[in-house]
């Protein structure tokens, strides 16, 4: 199950992430909501973009693991998932937005890449079935 690694991998992101947030919530004693401060809103979009965009893709990728393809491509769609989350998430935090649009476009392009393969192996199994 190499998708449980990567599973895991992105849930210490995301703790790290949450971390993030409750030190700046600590640091400008906002309990609630954001206080229209700006370093909390970002914490909590790198936070929430992180738990938006990540399920869907383990999913993916575990859907595509049980279809039995080589495991060097589930790897390589790990390590692009970590990459993109990770870059996102150092753009909000600094306020650079070619980081962001990096994370994002690595993110999403393998969201799409990910959507293809499955619908083509499936197609290749319910038109060539084994049995």
């Amino acid at each position: 199950m190499i998708t449980a690694l990567y599973a895991s991998l992105c849930a210490l992101l995301i703790v790290k992430l949450s971390l993030g947030v409750i030190a700046v919530r600590r640091k400008h004693k906002i309990g609630l909501g954001d206080g229209g401060n700006d370093e909390l809103q970002a914490a909590v979009r790198a936070q929430g973009n992180a738990t938006e965009y990540i399920p869907i893709t383990l999913i993916l990728m575990f859907l595509l693991e049980n279809i039995v393809v080589y495991n060097w491509i589930i790897h390589l769609a790990g390590i692009t998932l970590l990459t993109g989350r990770i870059i996102h998430a150092i753009g909000i935090k600094n306020q650079d937005i070619k980081k962001r649009v990096l994370g994002m476009k690595i993110t999403l392009y393998l969201i799409i890449a990910l959507s293809i393969l499955n619908i083509v192996y499936f197609a290749l199994a319910y038109l060539m079935p084994i049995n």
